[in-house]
C-alpha cells in the first residue's frame, strides 16, 4: 500500500471523536487506509448482502455480530444505521469506536448532520495524489499521469489503465447512478459523460448540451448532481469579490480523476495525450485536482478553492482563498518557459489586492520568480496548496 497523506489526520479524528467517517470516490483507497491504519478493528462491508440486509432489519443485532471498535464500509448503503450508531457512540462516548466509509456524499452528510453531529470527525480521501506517488519511488512524466490516472490499484497492482477504467466505469459510474436516478436511456447516459470529458475546465450549458443529446436540461441537471454526489465529476466555483467587474458566476466541471476523463475521450495510448486537442483541459484538471488533493489531504473540511473569470475571458484558473489571502494560480501545459505565461495573472494582480504567491503552474522544470510571480512544476503543486 502506498502510504497516504491524510493517515495522521485520520488517527488525530480517532482520538478524539468516538465516530471517524471517511468520504470519497469509490476505489480511492478508503478500505485499504483504514483496514491498514485501524487494522485490529472488526470490518464489515455493507456491499455484502448478508450483512446489508442484517444492518436493515435489527441494526442492534448487526452490532452484536460486529462489534465495536468496527469499520462500516459503504455505510450509505444502510444510512438508518447511523441513528444506532449515535446510540451507542452516546453510551460510552469511548473515541473511535467507529469507522465509517462512504461514497455518496450529500446522502452521507444529510444523515451525519442529523443523527452524528458533533459526534463524527469528516475526511475526504480523493485517488492518489502525485507527491504520496512521489514518496513511494513512483515518477511519471506529464503525459504519463495525464494517461494513467490516479486510482491506487493503478500503481499497488500494476493494473492497466486500458483495463482498469473500463471496468470502472461499468461497475462503478454506471451502477452508483443507477441506484440513485432512474436513467433510462444509457446511451444518452454515456454520451452526457463523453460530452462532460470534451468539455474539462469549461463553463458547462447544460441547454446546450440537452439540444445535443436530446434529453431536457433538467434531467440533464439532476444526472449532474448525482456524478458530483458521488464523486465522478468535482465542480469549481467562482470567486466573488467587489472587484468592479461583470464575472462570469457558474462553476467549472473537472472530473475527480483524469485518467477516467482521457478514458471518457477514447485515449487508448500515452502517444495520444501530446497530440489531442484537449491536452490542456486534461492538465489543468490534473493539477486542479492535486490542489483539492493537498487541501483534503491537509485535513481541510472546506478547500476554498475558486476560479475567476470576467465576462470574455477566462483572468485565473484557480485561486485558493485561504484566511482571505488569496493564491492566484495560473496552468498551462506548456514544457517550455514563456514568461507570457503570467500575463493574465498580472492583470488580475493589478486590481486584486491581498494576494500571495501568485504561481504559474506548467509542465517545464524551469522554475523562476519573475516581477512577483513564480514559475514552478506542476509536480509541487501540493507545496503550494497542502498548507
Amino acid at each position: 500500500m502506498i502510504e497516504r497523506k491524510i493517515t495522521p489526520h485520520l488517527l488525530e479524528m480517532a482520538r478524539y471523536f468516538p465516530v471517524v467517517t471517511v468520504m470519497g470516490p469509490r476505489q480511492s483507497g478508503k478500505t485499504t487506509l483504514t483496514r491498514e491504519v485501524f487494522a485490529n478493528y472488526m470490518y464489515v462491508n455493507l456491499e455484502d448482502k448478508t450483512a446489508r440486509e442484517i444492518a436493515t432489519s435489527d441494526p442492534k443485532a448487526f452490532f452484536e455480530l460486529y462489534k465495536p471498535p468496527v469499520i462500516v464500509d459503504e455505510v450509505q448503503r444502510v444510512p438508518d444505521l447511523l441513528s444506532t450508531i449515535q446510540v451507542l457512540a452516546d453510551e460510552t462516548r469511548e473515541r473511535g469506536r467507529f469507522i465509517l466509509t462512504g461514497s455518496h456524499q450529500p446522502q452521507l452528510h444529510a444523515q451525519i448532520s442529523q443523527s452524528l453531529a458533533g459526534r463524527t470527525g469528516i475526511l475526504q480521501l480523493l485517488p492518489l495524489s502525485i507527491e504520496e506517488l512521489s514518496n513511494a519511488g513512483i515518477s511519471l512524466s506529464r503525459d504519463e499521469y495525464l494517461f494513467n490516472g490516479f486510482m491506487p490499484r493503478l500503481y499497488d497492482e500494476n493494473i492497466p489503465p486500458t483495463l482498469l477504467y473500463p471496468a470502472y466505469y461499468a461497475t462503478y459510474v454506471e451502477r452508483d447512478v443507477r441506484q440513485l436516478i432512474n436513467v433510462s436511456n444509457q446511451h444518452s447516459f454515456e454520451m452526457f459523460l463523453k460530452l462532460l470529458a470534451g468539455r474539462i475546465g469549461q463553463v458547462i450549458n447544460l441547454s446546450d448540451l440537452a439540444g445535443d443529446i436530446g434529453i431536457s436540461s433538467t434531467t440533464l441537471s439532476s444526472w449532474l448532481s448525482v456524478l458530483e454526489a458521488s464523486y465522478i465529476v468535482f465542480r469549481l466555483p467562482c470567486y466573488f469579490n467587489n472587484f468592479g467587474k461583470r464575472l462570469i458566476k457558474a462553476p467549472k466541471i473537472y472530473f475527480t480523476d483524469v485518467g477516467l476523463a482521457s478514458f471518457l475521450l477514447g485515449i487508448e495510448r500515452v502517444s495520444q495525450i501530446a497530440r489531442d486537442p484537449l491536452l490542456g483541459g486534461l492538465f489543468e484538471n490534473m493539477v486542479v485536482m492535486e490542489a483539492l488533493k493537498a487541501r483534503y489531504n491537509a485535513g481541510k473540511q472546506q478547500p476554498e478553492l475558486y476560479y475567476f473569470r470576467v465576462q470574455g475571458r477566462n483572468e485565473v484558473d484557480l485561486i485558493l482563498n485561504n484566511n482571505r489571502q488569496l493564491t492566484p494560480v495560473e496552468i498551462k501545459a506548456g514544457m517550455t518557459f514563456d514568461p507570457s505565461f503570467a500575463n493574465d495573472l498580472r492583470k488580475f494582480l493589478s486590481f486584486a489586492k491581498d494576494c500571495v504567491n501568485p504561481t504559474v503552474i506548467y509542465a517545464g522544470d524551469t522554475t523562476a520568480t519573475i516581477h512577483g510571480v513564480k514559475f514552478d512544476n506542476f509536480k509541487n503543486t501540493c507545496q503550494l496548496f497542502g498548507a
